[in-house]
């Protein structure tokens, strides 16, 4: 009962809600996540548009002397007719698996995301040329490979996966080339923008950087810890998430795993919005598309 999806790709007549389907697509999706996300988004809205077509004929045939009433033998014709135009119709362009299979990419981190044109409101200073930042074409992955190392240390104090570290350090410094710098132009080594409160006993750096104020973006001078190198700057960070009453539990849901799954990253990042680490209210989205964008460099370096 296999159909033809619009794009000219046949769908398997057993779905995903059949276990040999299933094990069938788990297979794929260590082969080529990108295929099986495209078939497990067609399968979703095969399943949909089957559901739809029962409800309609539920709502139009109940009680009539038609296909709805004419008993057990008809009621399964009918069913296996609705799947079977469901599978025909499903893959067609402009359908509803093209949204799931961008959610799905983006959620599994195979849809690169784009660095946003504005910097984060936490504490990232305007672009030293004055251009909006982007993903840098090669910088991007030597980011990630300069920094794995303190990310990993800082992953197993805090839980909270090393990915996910570096994102947020290329996401607050432009992947590195707008970090935060002393008034002669040596580098802070500050990754995250922790500002220095008045509890902190270490050298500071003092720039004008950008926050959010009733959603408004203002332009004001502030004090950020400094460090002597970029490790520090990871322990520092770690410890941040560990002590602070603000995120501590972030990283307390870190260390159960909760953060290592599927949706981890829209989790770590809507939790770090809510605690108010950045006044940006398109904080979170912005760290999550990061974050994908990371995942796939991580996958080219060790590929």
């Amino acid at each position: 009962m296999a159909g033809v999806t619009g794009s000219g790709a046949a769908l398997p007549s057993m779905l995903a809600t059949d276990v040999r389907g299933l094990e069938a697509l788990r297979g794929k999706a260590a082969a080529d996540p990108k295929a099986a996300v495209k078939q497990a988004a067609r399968q979703f809205e095969a399943l949909f548009m089957q559901e739809l077509m029962k409800s309609m004929r539920a709502t139009t045939m109940a009680g009539a002397d038609g296909i709805a009433g004419a008993g057990t033998s008809a009621a399964l014709g009918t069913e296996m007719l609705d799947q079977q135009y469901a599978q025909q119709l499903a893959g067609l362009p402009g359908g509803l698996h093209e949204a799931i299979t961008r959610h799905l990419e983006r959620q599994m981190g195979l849809t690169p995301g784009p660095i946003p044109v504005t910097g984060s409101a936490n504490n990232t200073p305007a672009p030293l040329d004055g251009k909006p930042t982007r993903v840098p074409q090669k910088g991007a992955a030597g980011f990630v490979d300069q920094h794995s190392d303190a990310a990993r240390a800082a992953e197993a104090k805090t839980g909270i996966p090393a990915t996910f570290m570096i994102s947020q350090a290329a996401l607050e410094t432009g992947w590195g080339r707008k970090e935060i710098r002393h008034a002669d132009g040596s580098p802070s080594y500050n990754l995250f923008g922790i500002k220095a409160g008045a509890n902190w006993k270490g050298p500071v750096a003092e720039i004008t950087t950008t926050e959010y104020v009733n959603g408004q973006p203002q332009k004001v001078t502030a004090r950020f810890r400094a460090y002597s190198s970029y490790a520090e700057s990871f322990a520092d960070y770690a410890k941040l998430m560990q002590e602070s009453p603000r995120y501590a539990g972030i990283a307390t849901r870190a260390g159960k795993g909760n953060l290592q799954g599927a949706g981890g990253a829209v989790a770590f990042a809507q939790g770090l919005q809510r605690a108010g680490y950045a006044t940006d209210p398109a904080y979170a989205d912005k760290l999550t598309r990061v974050i994908n964008t990371t995942l796939r460099l991580q996958r080219s370096l060790t590929a």
